[in-house]
């Protein structure tokens, strides 16, 4: 978003300074790397709020005002700026130009390529109602069916693919990716999450369904000689706190788990 919006400030001529947290130490609102977009009238991104953005909004929209382009400051988050999370930062600022833009295309390529998989298997109420809640984490969300017409009307965030034969994304996954699996048919569900749990570097691997289906699931694993994989189901998914059925419900629940579990692992 940040890129998309530093492309048109561009396209319009419209001054713009961004600014980046280029060291973070001790306890801060974010992390080295986090950026915002600041012209005249708008700002894009955050490097964490409070006094310490506000006076970086204030410090960019001075530098655009008097035609600078470039700078920095080092900030103790301490009582003085009325912020008391103890660290400090050092912030940059740079002035948005076609190099810069360009500069800020390649670092998003490379952090997508870096973001983890996230696959979900059947694009009904739930599994839409899930890729949605996911489309706006750090993820690379993929939903996948075997029927074309439930793909569509979703946030390019989130790669659909048609697969006669669903269970071959498993295959093609990279490695420390997660597998949700919520298609139409109870087979295909255990088709795929065997698949899913034959793979020693998954992150995650949950199924929609209740304790009955987990415990059909174990006795098809068990049938395999393969018991011992049912442990790294997630099953229900999302966790049983709620007895919500609402797909909405369970996608919250469902995007909170998986965020957890993969951010971590890729930690």
């Amino acid at each position: 978003m940040l890129h998309d919006t530093a492309r048109a400030a561009l396209q319009r001529s419209a001054p713009a300074i961004l600014v980046t947290v280029e060291t973070a130490l001790g306890s801060t609102p974010r992390e080295a790397g986090a950026r915002m977009l600041v012209t005249a009238d708008d700002v894009t991104g955050t490097i964490g709020g409070g006094r310490l953005e506000f006076g970086a909004i204030d410090t960019a929209r001075r530098m655009i005002a008097a035609g600078e382009a470039k700078g920095a400051c080092d900030v103790p988050l301490g009582p003085e700026i009325g912020q008391c999370c103890g660290g400090r930062v050092h912030l940059s600022f740079r002035r948005l130009d076609a190099a810069l833009l360009e500069e800020l295309a390649k670092q998003v390529e490379r952090a997508r390529d870096a973001l983890p998989a996230v696959i979900i298997f059947g694009a009904g109420h739930t599994g839409r109602a899930l890729a949605k809640a996911l489309a706006p984490l750090p993820l690379a969300v993929s939903l996948v069916d075997s029927r074309p017409e439930t793909l569509t009307d979703l946030t390019g965030a989130v790669r659909t693919v048609a697969a006669a034969m669903p269970e071959t994304a498993v295959e093609e996954a990279p490695a420390g990716a997660g597998y949700v699996v919520m298609t139409h048919d109870h087979s295909l569900d255990f088709l795929i999450a065997a698949a899913a749990l034959a793979r020693s570097d998954a992150a995650y691997v949950g199924m929609i369904g209740s304790a009955t289906k987990r415990e059909r699931f174990r006795r098809h694993l068990a049938g395999e000689g393969r018991e011992a994989e049912a442990a790294r189901l997630t099953l229900p998914i999302g966790g049983s706190a709620l007895r919500d059925k609402r797909p909405e419900v369970i996608a919250a629940l469902t995007a909170a788990e998986i965020a957890t579990c993969l951010l971590k692992h890729q930690e």
